[in-house]
């Protein structure tokens, strides 16, 4: 009780430091990704020697973080995706192979090379808002990671249906598909965050990926296209390729009446649940009040005005 000496055990605390690999181990496996690398990591070579042990790095979720704070310009930044990049690519090393789930928003193709190279059991890959990320490494990623089951490429704008063409080729057990724009009927929302240049590009062939969903992943249960440009045409290739299907979000497709999202899901006999384009009206177009509430839209404002 009396002893001033040092070491660990006296009254200034233990000596965290001299906790074996495999203590270290099994503590951090119980604290979070944000935890472990904003602060476990920091402390010593020790502590940031443990959290590189592959048990540690099977999954990388970011996502989480980017959807707990408010969008920020910074985020479209050359530098932030650079660092972004590096964290996965870290992760990417340290798993050692048994990376299966990836979660994270900006990275581009320098980071998902690597990652086609070195997870071959990678299940989960939801890389939202990546202005950076093409049909280039995708199609790495089609051929080295066969085991992909869930893909969210929603805000990737370089990314065209040829990836979704080679994803349907060689990921066969692929369920869950999520593919959305952003709010082009009403880009206020994403103004002065999002550059102007990106919310330009966004995709104008909904068709053709559509006719790509429906011909190379007839086994998806989950499908997400939130304001996605296509047709009835789109729409119809669809509810007969993806016969399985028990969940579309159709929120914010202009081009579709309720007419042909009632002939398309008709087809679809496993439906659960199917979001409709039913409040995406611009604030600019046209007022609440004017029209009553939002679940009052029909078919009656499904005009050309729409069809842009």
């Amino acid at each position: 009780m009396g002893d001033k000496g040092g070491g660990a055990g006296t009254e200034s605390g233990p000596d965290w430091s001299e906790l074996t690999h495999e203590c270290l181990v099994n503590i951090f496996s119980r604290l979070s990704f944000d935890e472990r690398w904003r602060g476990a990591m920091l402390v010593c070579k020790s502590w940031l020697y443990a959290n590189k042990e592959p048990c540690l790095n099977s999954v990388f979720d970011l996502q989480s973080h980017f959807d707990s704070v408010t969008e920020s310009p910074r985020w479209w930044d050359p530098g932030f995706e650079y660092k972004i990049d590096n964290m996965l690519r870290s992760v990417v090393v340290w798993a050692d192979g048994s990376l299966t789930h990836i979660r994270v928003s900006h990275c581009s193709d320098r980071a998902l090379t690597l990652v086609a190279q070195r997870c071959p059991n990678l299940q989960v890959l939801a890389i939202k808002s990546c202005p950076n990320v093409t049909d280039e490494s995708m199609s790495k990623i089609a051929s080295g990671c066969p085991n992909l089951r869930e893909l969210d490429i929603s805000f990737c704008y370089e990314v065209s249906y040829r990836t979704l063409e080679l994803i349907g080729k060689n990921c066969l057990n692929l369920r869950i598909l999520k593919r959305n724009l952003m709010n082009w009927l009403d880009p206020s929302q994403h103004a002065g965050i999002v550059p102007n240049e990106y919310l330009n590009a966004c995709p104008q062939d909904g068709d053709t990926e559509a006719a790509a969903i429906a011909k190379y992943m007839p086994h998806l249960l989950h499908l997400e296209i939130r304001f996605s440009k296509l047709s009835a045409r789109g729409l119809l290739l669809i509810s007969q390729g993806c016969s399985n299907l028990e969940f579309l979000d159709l929120s914010g497709c202009a081009n579709v009446t309720s007419r042909d999202i009632a002939n398309s899901s008709s087809k679809l006999k496993n439906l659960k649940d199917i979001k409709k384009p039913n409040f995406y009206i611009p604030r600019s177009v046209f007022q609440p009040d004017r029209y009553g509430h939002w679940s009052l839209y029909d078919e009656r404002f499904q005009t050309d005005v729409f069809r842009i």
